[in-house]
């Protein structure tokens, strides 16, 4: 997801998307160890999708302050 796309999206919205790449990080890892998939660069676009969610989750917050 591109930084503007994540900013446009509400609260409940980021939580899901989070929760979403979470869990499909954790199904590609089990995948790739089963032989099932041989995908690993899928798992480092999530883990940044999901730091650029986090982030923005925390500039919220602080402007919410």
């Amino acid at each position: 997801m591109k930084p503007s796309e994540i900013r446009e999206l509400n609260d409940e919205e980021l939580s899901r998307v989070l929760e979403e790449s979470r869990r499909e990080i954790f199904n590609l890892r089990r995948q790739i160890q089963l032989g099932q998939s041989d995908n690993s660069a899928r798992i480092r676009l999530l883990r940044k999708d999901i730091a650029r969610i986090e982030t923005e989750k925390t500039a919220r917050a602080n402007r919410a302050e």
